[in-house]
């Protein structure tokens, strides 16, 4: 049975034509769709010519969005000793050692990020289960296992995010908010595009870059024109 699709995004949809668009115009049109009720997500999707099944075609890591998130991060942090008032008085929503490990294994899950230090991460593994379906298991590639912990909560709540590309090779992502200028969603998608180029696996053979979509939660794709982007300085975008 055909999916209905609503007046609303047929009319949406009525507005995108199929083709790649430059940045800047995409991120318009992402703005002038977002029509939701509420205060919509960007959300960028890339496909990647990698099969991540093999170790050197993985990736993992983090990039810090020059414009923001958009969105408070709350942040848990499992440590032992001082480490827990460290990082309590550095911003952590909820810090704890044993006691927050178990609270988390009965199904407490009131934070989007949870970082460690590396002492503890023997006893968050077993977490596993409950931690990896939800992509929350800290990382050192990810810089959420560390023991800098004022630095690590103060650049994740500034707008560092963690991705990774999912058994399909491909990666999503929020970006920002649909309500920031189209030039600050530039400046964020930008950084996005140079830290996958940075981070590009040795073993990712012929074409690396597949496709790269945009669109606020509840808006129709837009394809973005990825050479484009690539071709653009950083000096030339917005301040």
């Amino acid at each position: 049975m055909a999916k209905k699709v609503s007046r609303r995004m047929r009319e949406l949809l009525a507005k995108v034509d199929d083709k790649a668009y430059e940045p800047l115009d995409a991120l318009k049109l992402l703005k002038e769709t977002a029509t939701a009720k509420f205060k919509e997500s960007a959300e960028v999707h890339i496909r990647l010519g990698i099969d991540p099944k093999y170790t050197d075609q993985q990736i993992r890591t983090t990039v810090a969005l020059p414009k923001g998130t958009g969105q408070e991060i709350r942040v848990a942090v499992v440590a032992r000793g001082e480490k827990v008032a460290e990082a309590t008085n550095a911003g952590a929503d909820i810090a704890g050692s044993e006691e927050l490990i178990d609270e988390i294994s009965k199904g407490m899950m009131d934070f989007d990020l949870l970082i460690a230090t590396p002492d503890m991460m023997p006893k968050v593994a077993r977490l596993g289960r409950v931690l990896g379906p939800r992509g929350l298991m800290p990382s050192p590639k990810g810089g959420s296992v560390t023991t800098d912990l004022a630095s690590a909560i103060a650049e994740f709540k500034a707008g560092k995010l963690e991705f990774r590309a999912d058994r399909t090779g491909i990666i999503h992502i929020s970006f920002g908010k649909a309500e920031f200028s189209a030039e600050d969603l530039l400046v964020n998608l930008k950084a996005f595009q140079e830290c996958i180029d940075r981070n590009r696996p040795s073993g990712a053979k012929g074409r690396f870059w597949r496709s790269m979509y945009v669109s606020s939660t509840m808006g129709p794709s837009i394809e973005v024109d990825i050479n484009a982007l690539q071709d653009m300085k950083t000096d030339d975008l917005p301040a």
